[in-house]
């Protein structure tokens, strides 16, 4: 991987101080740029990982913050601010905003070749992000067949890929059916893989406190859907150097 450099940034949204990560890649001029979303959770050193790795292969990568600086691994104080958040479409379009705005003002970042790729909260962000009209080159989410609100989706400007383990109870196939007929409906270019056998956060690698229940490691769909992220990029965000798949074990 070539030589990156990161740091933390700070700035405004949701009533708090976010602090998100930012990657930035070797070199000094303009490059694509990658919004990246983490899961209810909030951003980790697995968020960190990503953003790295896509910073490796010649992106610009700001992983966002959802908590205001912190990790929320209790589950039930995860439940208590995520489900709000969830339900309140122009809440999670004013944190996407916020970190948007971080990401566009970055010096390296080229301000109209960005992409948005979430998990969970993250990717229904970035969904938002999307039928409020932003324009993206592509969005891509894993665990996160949100619907928003009708006729919204029509906004959305650019490919949507989607990613969902067929044994998640939290997003069942009564919620991708749902998912797939706004998306078709809007006329927008999607993509839905189902990853056989996968839970909910199939691809968050094991963590040391309690979960939700139908959540999960699947370390080769995790593997897997990390390639098909990168491909999107490929498609959609390409770059002008490429420096190969990144060989970064995001597991």
């Amino acid at each position: 991987m070539a030589t990156i450099t990161a740091r933390t940034v700070e700035y405004p949204a949701d009533g708090v101080t976010m602090i998100g990560y930012l990657a930035l890649p070797a070199g000094a001029g303009r490059r694509p740029a990658v919004l990246i979303g983490p899961e209810g959770m909030g951003l980790s050193d697995v968020e960190r990982r990503r953003a790295d790795a896509l910073a490796g292969l010649g992106y610009v990568a700001l992983a966002f913050d959802l908590h205001g600086g912190r990790y929320l691994g209790d589950p039930e104080e995860m439940l208590a601010r995520c489900m709000p958040l969830l339900a309140d479409p122009d809440r999670m379009r004013a944190i996407g905003h916020a970190a948007l705005g971080v990401l566009r003002a970055e010096p390296r970042a080229d301000p109209d070749r960005i992409a948005a790729v979430g998990y969970g909260t993250g990717g229904a962000i970035a969904l938002e992000l999307g039928r409020d009209g932003v324009d993206l080159r592509a969005i891509g989410t894993v665990n996160a067949l949100t619907t928003g609100r009708p006729g919204e989706a029509a906004r959305i400007r650019c490919p949507v890929w989607a990613g969902v383990g067929s044994e998640d109870p939290i997003m069942p196939p009564a919620q991708r059916d749902a998912f797939a007929a706004e998306m078709q409906a809007a006329g927008v270019d999607w993509r839905l893989v189902v990853y056989g056998g996968a839970l909910h956060a199939f691809h968050h690698p094991p963590v040391d406190h309690i979960v939700l229940p139908g959540v999960g490691h699947h370390p080769r769909h995790a593997r897997r859907a990390w390639r098909d992220v990168v491909d999107l990029l490929t498609e959609c965000l390409p770059l002008s150097e490429r420096h190969g798949v990144s060989s970064i074990v995001l597991e």
